[in-house]
Order: structure tokens, then sequence, then C-alpha cells
């Protein structure tokens, strides 16, 4: 079942949601949003706090601990119940296509009748949509490819949820009597950033007691098939985990067979072949003989078919198998070579934590340094200012240092408007250690348009980073239309690094995008982008995005030295074109 902060928090982000399909007040939106976010995080069970430490919750101010002490005492709030009469069901569904917000969806109901997905794909393909403001041809086309990017999601969660479903099985089954060894496979260990079901292995010589502790974890609602080797489960929310146990001396062969894809474990059975060997989830075994020649850990099957150990995130055939026969497999960035992160903001703006509390959990996490990147006044709903920025800048110079010798970075995350411009004058900016820009609006601008905005923010001689340079949120909202090998070249040129984005509804760049901007000899940040104390841990779907990309340590800039950082974020090779202009 989910916890109760979990309901809350998709309680009140219904509430937000409805408001604004209703035209509501934007700043109670998004005070509603802020709340869920902040509730759904909260280390805590809600349903045990009181009504004091309840509204200690940042966001959650005495209406919205109402609301929440209302539904855990009765199961509804009486206003939420109110708002959903007003709002048609199929109008929060049409909500969800990526590229199509509630004013749209509002106006498709009302002036087509138009109240489901299914409907609206009918009206744009038999033109019923003709006529109707704001729905011109272009729009009409990304709403079709936002529906295919629904679609091509469904059944499928986010990293960070299997992740936490995939954590809470391992630990649970690894107290098992006899269970020896026990991890997560399949798509969640390469680090896919969708991930459809959860392969489990364990190991143990009595496979009962294992089983028996799979079937009986909390999040299991229904066991959809139970057997001696492998037990198949369902979550509430319908999420299907597999559990298989091995022999313990098949540990290895066992890891290696379930982890890789499909056409990467092809890769290595032909190996074995033409090495008169077979391979299985058992071993590698001799074909005449039938003997086993490795099992017990991935090193020693690699070994034996003539092969360095190839990190899980790579085994994807993307020429891996290649480059390790050949001796020229990379060494991926590890989370443990991160230094520090570069793009996190406070409550200042959209966080749900104090700088204090931040920059505390960052020191934690044993970080050399770490940047505060609080957004810039063009993002309009922040109410951001110099003032505030200034202060904010004393504080941070104040801390710098005294948590664990951490040093300090004040740092802002600009927008980029449509012509590539960002927020504040030059002599404002030069007093940052750095800056990330980033698109947050006018994501429909055609090809042209978003390439030269982009190259322009490239060359900004203040601009450091580009943060989620495709704008994606995945299953959500399809990537800006742009000439991404233009905007890796002038990124290449000016010494401007790529963020790769850790927040796992972005991880922007995706994987496919670092392996196309690494051959133009592009700089990457690999950022968490947190809002909240625990959002710095999106820092490991960041790396493991990031592994996926064939990334090292060398073309990670937050996995350098402090000193040499700076002199990154100081010099800015070959910016002598045309300079970006800062408002």
């Amino acid at each position: 079942m989910a916890r109760p902060n979990e309901e809350v928090e998709a309680l009140l982000q219904e509430y937000a949601d409805l408001i604004a399909i209703s035209g509501g007040d934007a700043f109670k939106q998004r005070a509603y949003e802020r709340a869920a976010r902040a509730i759904g995080r909260h280390a805590a069970d809600i349903s045990t706090l009181d009504p004091k430490r309840l509204r200690e919750i940042p966001g959650v101010g005495k209406s919205i601990a109402d609301k929440v002490e209302e539904y855990l005492r009765t199961g509804h709030v009486a206003a939420v119940e109110e708002s959903r009469t007003a709002v048609p069901p199929g109008v929060r569904a049409l909500m969800g296509i990526p590229t199509l917000g509630p004013k749209k969806a509002m106006t498709l109901y009302q002036d087509r009748g138009i109240a489901s997905v299914d409907e609206l794909v009918a009206a744009i393909r038999a033109d019923r949509l003709d006529g109707l403001k704001g729905f011109g041809p272009k729009t009409k086309e990304n709403i079709l490819h936002g529906v295919d990017v629904q679609r091509q999601s469904g059944g499928r969660v986010l990293l960070d949820a299997a992740m936490r479903l995939a954590d809470e099985a391992v630990a649970g089954i690894s107290r098992a009597p006899g269970c020896e060894r026990c991890a997560y496979a399949g798509s969640l260990r390469r680090m896919r950033e969708t991930i459809g079901d959860i392969d489990v292995l364990a190991a143990a010589e009595d496979p009962e007691p294992v089983m028996a502790a799979f079937t009986a974890l909390p999040l299991v609602a229904e066991v959809i098939v139970r057997g001696r080797k492998k037990t198949s489960v369902r979550t509430a929310a319908g999420f299907q985990l597999d559990l298989r146990v091995l022999p313990p001396d098949s540990w290895g062969a066992g890891l290696q067979y379930f982890t890789g894809s499909q056409a990467h474990n092809i890769r290595t059975r032909e190996i074995a072949v033409r090495k008169k060997l077979k391979l299985s989830e058992y071993g590698l075994f001799e074909t005449e003989s039938g003997k086993k020649v490795a099992a017990r850990t991935e090193e020693e099957v690699y070994e034996r078919l003539g092969l360095p150990w190839i990190p899980p995130a790579l085994r994807e055939d993307r020429g891996e198998v290649a480059a390790a026969l050949r001796g020229e497999l990379p060494e991926p960035v590890t989370e443990h070579d991160i230094r520090g992160d570069l793009h996190t903001h406070t409550d200042l703006t959209d966080g749900l934590a104090s700088l204090e509390e931040m920059v505390e959990t960052a020191a934690a996490r044993g970080y050399a340094y770490y940047a505060v990147t609080d957004h810039a006044p063009e993002l309009r709903m922040q109410r951001m200012t110099r003032e505030k920025m200034l202060a904010q800048r004393e504080r941070v110079r104040a801390l710098d240092g005294g948590h664990r010798r951490m040093r300090l970075l004040h740092g802002t995350e600009l927008n980029i408007d449509p012509e590539g411009n960002v927020d504040w004058p030059d002599d404002f900016l030069a007093g940052f250690d750095l800056c990330v820009a980033s698109v947050h609006s006018h994501f429909g601008l055609d090809r042209d348009t978003q390439t030269r905005r982009l190259i322009r923010a490239c060359e900004n001689p203040h601009v450091n980073i580009i943060g989620h340079l495709t704008t994606r949120k995945i299953g959500r909202r399809a990537g800006i239309d742009v000439d991404l090998d233009a905007v890796f070249a002038a990124a290449a040129r000016t010494g401007t690094a790529i963020e790769v984005n850790g927040h796992p509804n972005r991880l922007d760049l995706r994987d496919e995008h670092i392996l196309r901007a690494r051959r133009h000899g592009v700089r990457f940040a690999v950022d968490s982008d947190a809002h909240a104390t625990a959002e710095l841990g999106n820092m490991r779907y960041g790396v493991g995005t990031a592994q996926r990309g064939w990334l090292t340590k060398d073309e990670v800039i937050n996995a350098w030295p402090l000193t040499r950082l700076r002199r990154f974020l100081a010099k800015r090779p070959g910016g002598a074109g045309r300079p970006g202009r800062s408002r």
C-alpha cells in the first residue's frame, strides 16, 4: 500500500491541477504543488505527526495542514471533492498529454466536447479542431507527438520509483534465512531511464525461505506465480517484480546473464561459442565436457571470455564488447568521483529547504564543494530580486568552509529567452561564482530559432553550464526541436559545460545525446537539480545516465578538484566569437 505521505502528495497535486484547470489563482496552485512535493519527500510518516509538527513541513501552512488532517481523519477533503465536481474527469486526462496545459484542455471540452485522449486524437485526424483558437497546425502536431510520448511510457515507471521498490525488496530479501547474496539486475542495474519491471536475484542453497520472505514483503499486493526458482509479484500500483534464486556458486553468471540487454548477451554468447563454451545463468561451461569453468563472479565470467569486467550501464551493445576486446573500454565516472553538486535550489525560490539545510546535507554527502543556484528574476513565479540574491550571497560567504570544510559557490540558474539572452546585466552576473542557463519557456519555437537561442547562450561569457538542454520531462513533455550537434560544437568552442541533469523526470541530457556530445569534445556537469535535501540523492541517477553515455571523470567538471574547476569557470576558451547578451 502507498504511504500516507504519497497519498496526500497525490491529493494535493490533484487539487493544484484542479485550481489550474478552473483558472484559479496561480500562486495558490504553486503553493499546493510545493506542499505536495514537501509532504511526498518528508522522511516521517505524516499520519504520526501532530498539527504543530505537520505545519513545520516546508510550504505547509494552516489551511493546507487542515486539509491534510481532514483527509487522514475522514479519507476525503471537502474542497477537493467540490473542485472535482466542477471539472470533468476527462479534462484531467487531457492535461496529462505533454504540451497540453489546463486552459487548452478545458477549451477542448467546452468547445468540442472532447473528454479523452482517444477522442482528441480522432478529432485532430478528422480536422474537427479547425477554427478553434490556439489549435493551429503546429499545436496539433505537437499534441499528437505528446500523445505518442505518453503512450510510449505506458506501463513503465521512472528510474527513482523503481529504485525505491528495488532497494526495499533487496533489503527485505537479504534478511531471509540462508540468503547469501541479493541484488537487483536487468534494466534497473543498467540505469535505464524508465523501467518495465524489476529483476531481483538472490543466492541461496535453499530457495524456500527466500521466496517466503519475498512474498511477505509489505510492497506485495498480489503473488502472480510462485515457484522454487522464480516468483513474480505485483504491487498495489500494478508494478511487477521477479525474483530468481540461484545456487551461490552460480551468482556471478546469473548476475551477468540477467543484467545485460538482449543484444549485449548475444555478443557475449557469440564469443563463448567461438571459444567452444556455453554461457547461461548458471555458468560458463565447456561445450564438449560440460565442465563449469567460471560462474562465481562476473569478473571471472568476463575474464574467461577474454574480456575485462564491463560496467552494467554500458551493457547495451553500443560497441562496448568491441571496445573491451581492443582494450579501449572507458572507465565510467562513478558517484564516488563526484566532488560537488553545481545545480541546486533553496526555499528562496522554488526549493523546499533552507540554505543551511541544503548545505548541511551536501556536506554530509562528503562533497568538497557545493553550489547554490536559485532561479533568476525572469522566471517570474519565483519573485527573485537583486536584493534577495545579494543577501543570499552574504549568507553563502558566511557559511563557506563551515561544514566539514566544504567550499561554497554562489551561483544562479538563469533563463534563456527566445533570442538567447539571459537575466541580469553583465556587471551583476560577474559577481556570481558560476551561472547555469536553462530554457524554461517557449518550447514550441522552430528548430532554427531554438538552435540560435542555445548557441547564443553558450557564447555568453558569463554562462558556464547549459542546464537540462532539451527541456524534456520523461513521459510528460518531449524535448525541444534543436540541432544538437550545432549546440554541442558551440559548447565545445566556448568552453561551456552541458549538464546531465539527475532529476529522474528529466535525465537531460539523455544517454544517446551524451554519446553525440562527447564526439565534439564537450565537457559536462552531472547535477542533482535538487529542490529538497532528499533530492541531493538525484546525483545517483545523473551519474547512472553519465555512465550510459560513457563519460569518464575527466570529462565531468564536478569530478575535478576545486582549483581546476575554478579555472574552467574563469576561463572560456574559444569564446571570442559573438558574445551573448544579458539583460
